[in-house]
């Protein structure tokens, strides 16, 4: 393959979460110009975009499904897009208290301050209800199979902050294959942009650039 030829793969929890948490309405963001600026940054042609993104349960909340089919919908109907998905699980009560555990954890609290919060975080637990499972691994496939097997492409571009991603990564590019990752400077992890070229997603530059309006 002559061309320097791209297939940028989004992961869309990682992006949407990060969009809410920059306080960008997804919904304002026009995904296309995205996905064209951050190859063209990379200086590669693409050559086509695959979304990947979790669904929700209409039993939870019709309201919330039809509104994220109908954002889905927009996105099919992208100029070489496609869009992969897979139903959210519900956590088992064994799992929702996991989650609490490792967000108490995480906050390094002394042993005074402890049994308060975790009183408060009870009722928390009743709110934890799905998990995403199988989309980070639908996309390291496409990307071993799109780039080693099918040669479609001799560079991936990833739109994902997640650390998760990096030894499928490093693999790619043990074999040839030029890997860039871009995300939004929040949950943009380390280790992502120590070891593979990078583009933040700077939340002005995406208002300015890709904006619906």
């Amino acid at each position: 393959m002559d061309k320097k030829e791209a297939i940028v793969f989004i992961d869309g929890n990682n992006f949407y979460h990060n969009l809410k948490s920059s306080f960008i309405n997804p919904g304002d963001i026009n995904i296309q110009k995205v996905s064209e600026l951050v190859a063209k940054h990379f200086n590669f042609e693409l050559k086509r975009t695959i979304y990947y993104n979790s669904v929700p349960s209409i039993a939870d909340s019709e309201k919330v499904y039809y509104a994220h089919m109908k954002f889905l919908d927009g996105i099919r109907k992208l100029e070489n897009f496609e869009v992969k998905t897979r139903k959210l699980q519900r956590l088992s009560t064994k799992e929702k208290l996991q989650v609490v555990q490792n967000e108490i954890s995480a906050l390094g609290l002394c042993k005074s301050c402890k049994p308060v919060v975790i009183s408060h975080w009870k009722d928390y637990v009743g709110s934890i209800n799905v998990k995403e499972k199988g989309v980070d691994t639908m996309i390291v496939v496409d990307m071993l199979h799109l780039s080693l097997i099918d040669k479609e492409c001799n560079a991936c571009i990833l739109i994902s902050g997640d650390s998760d991603f990096a030894p499928c990564l490093e693999l790619l590019r043990s074999k040839s294959i030029w890997i860039g990752t871009s995300s939004l400077a929040k949950g943009y992890a380390y280790e992502l942009r120590d070891k593979f070229p990078w583009f933040i997603l700077d939340k002005d530059w995406l208002k300015s650039h890709c904006s619906k309006k």
